[in-house]
């Protein structure tokens, strides 16, 4: 850790040349910003509060009474008896505390403090902010506020600044890396921008984007977040971005953020399609049902091992699915200590049943994706709930079904029903379940029996036409 300081020290000071007038620093509350500080500061750097995450002046109690002890008649700080607390922008999580109005308190005071940073930035001053909350409403929040501002996104970062070994770090879906967004100010002048040309923009903006932090090693929720700093840059460069096609109404945050993740999605996706060696196949992946989609995220990146629930849940959002839905409208998923171990299954049974109702929370707890042996459901392959498409992973579980049952008519009559062997999609979507399968497991095999009964038979085609012999002495049929 020391060592880590000292370099980054080092590379910093390596960045100024002698003729450089040395910076004056200020360590200040947004709070004590007032009107004479207009125009004032060149940089301003904050790392905001998150929400609930922490109660920073609760925890800083702990350590207070005891520096208070050595301090209190030296410097003014300690002359309380505890932290001042009443103008903490922060979401407390008390017993005694309304959560509600902690609520609107917090999201009210993070906007006037970014209202006061853009009145006290220079004309051509910066403004970074360090953010790493995984939840999708906290980062709604936090771009509407810094939107409504006056700040555009500039750049952005993801920096590994999370250390995994943390107490925050166990048994919680925390990310691993920062996000740091550097913005400027938006000239008053700036004109309402229009959905279509943003979006243009925005994907033009994250696809280089997507792959240098996949080459990089970036995975899960922080890749999915990584993406959001570039993607802002066109978004952020309007006060607000009207609906070409719905006159009067204008994209949200929110809806320009589901865009965003939706094409992260399809990214994920399209590399384990193709193979992360062969790029992404994005077009592939933009035609994969939402189900599917999810699966291939969650599979990728967990396996079928715990997964932490923030993770999943950021998953099916990003899919526009809810956890809720993978659960019960689509059987997927199972949250820990509810799914069923069936005997010759591929996964270690669940042994924990001690969920309990924050199951669904972010309190540590996990979600696992159901084995195909688990899934079970006579409908499954067959129709979809309230009439939706049949996702194509249900179609290739039902067939596994088949297949282990010996039943190859029934295989066939399937795959031809339906038009899979000639669907592309289907086919590259078993490939990519059998490089995720594991070498011991009993999925691999009939999964690769089927891949092979697939190929070898081809598309079997029915000729309507009667066939005649006009041999000489042939007869007609």
């Amino acid at each position: 850790m020391l060592n880590s300081v000292t370099r980054s020290v080092e590379t910093t000071m390596g960045a100024f040349t002698t003729n450089i007038k040395s910076p004056v620093i200020f360590s200040k509350s947004v709070l004590d910003l007032n009107v004479s500080d207009k125009n004032q500061y060149d940089l301003i750097i904050t790392d905001p509060p998150y929400y609930q995450a922490v109660s920073y002046a609760d925890l800083s109690d702990f350590f207070y009474v005891w520096l208070r002890c050595i301090f209190s008649d030296k410097l003014d700080p300690f002359k309380g008896l505890f932290t001042p607390k009443k103008q903490e922008i922060v979401q407390h999580i008390r017993s005694d505390k309304d959560k509600i109005e902690e609520r609107k308190k917090f999201e009210q005071w993070m906007s006037e403090a970014f209202i006061k940073m853009n009145h006290s930035l220079s004309a051509g001053g910066l403004l970074t902010i360090v953010f790493a909350h995984k939840d999708p409403e906290a980062w709604e929040t936090l771009v509407t506020a810094i939107i409504q501002a006056g700040h555009i996104v500039c750049a952005s970062w993801p920096i590994q600044t999370e250390m995994p070994n943390r107490s925050r770090g166990f048994g919680f879906s925390s990310l691993a890396s920062s996000i740091w967004l550097v913005c400027k100010k938006r000239a008053i002048t700036t004109r309402p921008g229009w959905d279509n040309k943003v979006l243009e923009e925005m994907r033009a903006n994250i696809a280089e984007r997507l792959h240098d932090y996949w080459d990089a090693g970036i995975r899960g929720p922080d890749f999915v977040w990584a993406a959001t700093g570039p993607a802002l840059e066109a978004y952020s460069k309007h006060p607000i971005v009207k609906k070409a096609n719905t006159p009067g109404e204008v994209m949200s945050v929110g809806e320009f953020l589901s865009h965003v993740r939706r094409m992260v999605v399809d990214f994920v996706v399209g590399q384990v399609l193709t193979g992360e060696k062969e790029g992404s196949d994005m077009a592939a992946a933009d035609r994969m049902d939402a189900p599917t989609a999810y699966y291939l995220l969650h599979r990728h990146d967990f396996g079928l091992e715990e997964a932490p629930s923030g993770a999943c849940i950021l998953y099916a959002t990003a899919c526009g699915l809810s956890d809720r839905e993978l659960e019960t409208a689509w059987d997927l998923v199972s949250h820990k200590g509810t799914a069923k171990h069936t005997p010759g299954e591929d996964a270690e049974p669940d042994t924990d049943d001690d969920a309990g109702p924050e199951a669904n929370g972010d309190s540590g707890s996990k979600i696992k994706l159901k084995t195909w042996v688990q899934r079970k459901r006579t409908t499954m392959g067959f129709e979809a709930p309230s009439g939706r498409p049949i996702p194509l992973i249900d179609r290739v579980h039902r067939l596994m079904h088949l297949w282990r049952a010996g039943d190859v008519h029934k295989v066939d009559e399937y795959l031809d029903d339906n038009g899979l062997r000639r669907q592309e999609l289907f086919k590259r979507l078993v490939q990519s379940l059998i490089e995720l399968s594991n070498g011991g497991s009993d999925e691999r095999p009939i999964l690769e029996s089927l891949s092979n009964h697939i190929q070898a038979k081809g598309a079997k085609v029915s000729d309507p036409q009667k066939e005649f012999d006009f041999s000489d002495n042939g007869t007609s049929n």
